[in-house]
C-alpha cells in the first residue's frame, strides 16, 4: 500500500492541526495504522496507532489527551487531530501501515508515507 501524509504546517503553541494519511494501491481496512514523528537529531518515535477497524487506539504518553487518531476506511484515509500543540511536538510526522494488530515499534510497519513537517512556535 502507498501512503501519502499531508496537513502539516506552522502553528503557534496551543494551536491545532489535523494530519491526513491517504492510501492507494490497497484498501486500508486490511491494515493497522500508526503515526510516528522524528525531530532533528532524534530517533523516530511512536505517536499513536489504530486497529484495522478503528475500535482500538493507543497513544504515546506525551500526546495522550491532546492528540486523537481516527480512520475512515471508506475513504481509505487515516487522521491525526492534534490539539494544544507544544513546541516539543515539532517534527516530521510519518504515517505507516502494518499487518496485524497495533504496534509501537516502527520496524513492525511495512509501508510508510513521505512525512509532513509540523512546526510549533512558542
Amino acid at each position: 500500500v502507498q501512503l501519502q501524509a499531508c496537513g502539516g504546517g506552522l502553528v503557534q503553541a496551543g494551536g491545532s492541526l489535523r494530519l491526513s494519511c491517504a492510501a492507494s494501491g490497497r484498501t486500508l481496512s486490511n491494515y493497522a495504522m500508526g503515526w510516528f514523528r522524528q525531530a532533528p537529531g532524534k530517533e523516530r518515535e511512536f505517536v499513536a496507532a489504530i486497529s484495522w477497524s478503528g475500535g482500538g487506539t493507543y497513544y504515546a504518553d506525551s500526546v495522550k489527551g491532546r492528540f486523537t487518531i481516527s480512520r475512515d476506511n471508506a475513504k481509505n484515509t487515516m487522521y491525526l487531530q492534534m490539539n494544544r500543540l507544544e513546541p516539543e511536538d515539532t517534527a516530521v510526522y510519518y504515517c505507516a501501515a502494518a499487518h496485524g494488530t497495533i504496534y509501537t515499534l516502527p520496524t513492525l510497519y511495512s509501508s510508510w508515507g513521505q512525512g509532513t513537517q509540523v512546526t510549533v512556535s512558542s
